[in-house]
């Protein structure tokens, strides 16, 4: 009895410390008793390595590069690219200049390339020539047209007209030449687009203005005699087209500032 009654005493007392720490010993945890623990362990460690993250990089770091930017420094880099060539170029015509002084073989290759300037149309030059003008119809526009009378094809300039005037004129001697201001060369081509003329990349619209300087009387026989021009002249006589030849007493004609590359020819060796 006594160790019974021993027995059961500790047996309450172990009841009891169980109730004091909320578990009965014999007994399994429940899953809710075994998973807290290890839940808040997990979060513990994710909320640390996190908070590791983000105060060593930044998470949402913007590495793109602003397009402006970068427009910006190629724009800088080129412009100092073209202030370095002027620069060289300077330093070359200074040095050819110099080499260039008295009766030397130098001093005679610069008079001649010189004057192939001039012949390709890059120097400035002026003298007295002919103005041409050459315009569309008045009613070049009108869309409502009478049946049977002209159509719009027969009241605007077309790029065989203004063709015919300028080879007219290189036939008559011209030693310049100049279309709406622009310098003509031997690779300048007319082109038309629709009633508008393109000459280097830019468009004109009529009326059509070229100039050629030399003598205005064989320049003005050329022109007589050109069957290209004549048949322009009968439109104007039949269609009512702008026509008019001036004489010149001081014509200037600027250097020709574009490319002089062939782009589309080379030259025989």
């Amino acid at each position: 009895m006594e160790y019974t009654s021993g027995a059961s005493s500790w047996r309450k007392a172990v009841l009891r410390a169980g109730r004091a720490f909320g578990r009965l010993p014999g007994k399994r945890r429940s899953g809710w008793t075994l998973g807290v623990p290890l839940i808040a362990a997990t979060a513990g460690l994710l909320f640390t390595m996190s908070a590791t993250t983000s105060a060593g990089t930044s998470l949402r770091e913007d590495q793109s590069v602003e397009l402006s930017e970068l427009i910006g420094k190629k724009e800088d880099e080129t412009q100092a690219a073209r202030i370095r060539v002027d620069q060289l170029r300077n330093e070359i015509d200074g040095l050819t200049d110099a080499m260039a002084v008295g009766d030397t073989p130098v001093a005679q290759e610069h008079a001649r390339g010189e004057g192939y300037l001039a012949a390709a149309g890059l120097t400035a030059v002026h003298g007295r020539g002919l103005t041409v003008r050459m315009d569309d119809a008045p009613n070049s526009n009108d869309d409502d047209l009478a049946p049977g009378t002209a159509t719009q094809d027969d009241l605007v300039v077309h790029q065989q007209d203004v063709q015919a005037v300028v080879n007219a004129l290189w036939a008559g001697g011209a030693e310049a030449m100049t279309i709406m201001g622009v310098r003509v060369i031997t690779t300048t081509a007319v082109q038309c687009v629709g009633n508008t003329l393109l000459l280097d990349g830019k468009r004109y619209s009529p009326p059509f203005v070229i100039s050629a300087i030399g003598d205005p009387a064989r320049l003005q026989a050329a022109l007589d005699a050109s069957a290209g021009v004549q048949a322009f002249r009968d439109a104007v006589r039949d269609y009512g087209l702008g026509y008019s030849v001036t004489r010149e007493a001081d014509i200037q004609a600027p250097a020709y500032q574009g490319s002089v590359l062939l782009r589309h020819a080379s030259v025989p060796r």
